[in-house]
């Protein structure tokens, strides 16, 4: 029997909630097309349209704010992996290896404290703000509803309201088939008890409204009050929100900038320590070098340049003759670690270089036998001159399997990416035949003209082949 109950009393509010809808729309069509008039209220529609403003805005910045939540929490994971790095190239024997990895430490420790300040501050704060804002809405919602149903209530009251002077004229003539049909006793009780039930209706019409527009009128006064509070709210709001973040940050680059400055005076130290035992040597511009342009790239660091190849010779000199004080060939500035350097067999030496033994001096043998005992000879290897693009001494221009003005070979150490149409693409391996500019006052410091080998041997146009390509990207092949 209670089961019985439940499903009568869910079906009757089922009935109820489905009655009220209809009602609803009937009246909603009703007054749009103008046969019902709507209460309106301009002041609360106002407030209604700073709502939707003020959610819209706060919508935006709770999502602005977990971005930036996540390139905070993005960046600390670049700094850390970034100092590990730092931990593992930084060899145990080197000074202020602990401080390093110290600060290594308070660096992590201090991403995680602003990131967890930022969410505690900041975003929590801006959660629970926008929490009010669902239930706000939906009793916006509710409110409209009660006024369709208070304006419905109304109009049909007033309905009753404009019949009730034909309910009166039936008292004084009847007019329906059956008052004409019943005897004369019997008219007086049947008009009576019509009279009887169209006041019943207009009393119930008439507590259905009191009801509906105590309602409507309940909701309505609780948001005039809340919205425009609401609605000030919003700037203590933005102004205590971005005051804790901007505090934040402050405070974070402040702790970040000493780490950072503790971190420079480590490598300082480390510098001062190894730096003199670095040693370059570097070779003067050449004369005939073109001025210098707006193009200056520079090969990843540790990348050999292109630079002449300088051998030293322990050995002693040959007894009897003496070798002339050589000289490095001018080109671009370069700097070569001197523990790149080679030994060279004594024949190089001999092999054009030092006059025969019989164009010496008398008297000046036994000097040059001393020199040459305590003094490593330098030798240094030259390329072959070019004149208009020409090898002299050679065939590299005769040859046709090689372009018009063939002068050596570089192979390309590194990958480079083109930045001009008339720049090569290079690749780490690439063998590129250079050739001369065809206006020498065109070639920039550093940069050469050339075709990839690949691309000669199979097209075989210069034209289409040729670009221009940084020096120190690539090295010279026999």
């Amino acid at each position: 029997m209670a089961e019985m109950g439940s499903k009568g009393v869910t079906a009757g509010k089922i009935a109820s909630n489905v009655q009220k809808k209809l009602t609803r729309a009937q009246e909603k069509v009703l007054q749009k097309l103008g046969k019902a008039d709507e209460t309106k209220d301009e002041q609360f529609e106002q407030c209604v349209q700073n709502f939707n403003k003020q959610l819209t805005e706060g919508t935006r910045l709770q999502k602005d704010l977990r971005t930036y939540l996540a390139s905070v929490k993005a960046m600390h994971e670049a700094s850390k992996k970034l100092n590990e790095c730092l931990q593992e190239v930084y060899e145990p024997d080197w000074p202020g290896r602990d401080e390093a990895n110290k600060i290594a430490e308070n660096n992590d420790l201090l991403w995680m404290d602003y990131h967890q300040k930022l969410v505690d501050q900041a975003l929590l704060t801006m959660d629970t703000y926008l929490g009010q804002f669902p239930d706000i809405k939906s009793r916006i919602a509710k409110r409209g509803r009660k006024l369709v149903d208070y304006d419905s209530a109304r109009h049909h009251y007033e309905s009753l309201q404009t019949a009730k002077k034909k309910d009166e004229a039936k008292i004084a003539k009847p007019v329906s088939l059956l008052e004409k049909a019943a005897p004369q006793w019997c008219q007086g009780k049947l008009q009576a008890h019509l009279v009887a039930q169209t006041n019943l209706l207009r009393n119930q019409a008439e507590e259905e409204l009191i009801k509906a527009q105590k309602v409507f009128e309940e909701m309505n006064v609780d948001l005039q009050e809340e919205l425009p509070s609401l609605w000030n709210s919003r700037v203590g709001f933005y102004v205590n929100t971005f005051q804790s973040i901007a505090g934040l940050e402050e405070n974070f680059h402040k702790e970040m900038s000493k780490l950072n400055q503790n971190l420079n005076d480590v490598l300082v130290g480390l510098e001062k320590q190894h730096g003199s035992n670095t040693f370059t040597v570097k070779a003067q511009p050449s004369d005939n070098a073109p001025a210098k342009g707006n193009k200056s790239p520079s090969p990843p660091d540790g990348s050999p340049a292109a630079t002449p190849e300088i051998r030293v010779n322990h050995e002693p000199e040959p007894a009897g003759g003496a070798t002339p004080g050589a000289t490095l060939p001018k080109s671009p500035s370069q700097s070569i670690p001197w523990d790149l350097w080679e030994p060279a067999e004594a024949s190089e030496v001999a092999g054009g270089t030092q006059p025969a033994a019989g164009a010496q001096e008398p008297g000046e043998t036994a000097a040059s036998e001393a020199a040459s005992s305590s003094l490593p000879a330098v030798v240094v290897e030259t390329f072959p001159a070019t004149v208009n693009g020409t090898v002299e001494g050679g065939s590299g221009a005769g040859r046709l399997d090689l372009p018009p003005g063939f002068m050596f070979k570089v192979q390309a150490q590194h990958d480079y990416t083109a930045t001009d149409t008339d720049e090569l693409q290079l690749k780490a391996g690439d063998v590129v035949l250079v050739i001369p500019f065809q206006n020498p006052e065109e070639q920039d410091e550093g940069w050469l003209m050339g075709v990839k080998e690949s691309d000669w041997n199979q097209h075989k146009e210069l034209e289409k082949c040729r670009g221009v390509f940084p020096e120190n990207f690539t090295e010279r092949v026999p």
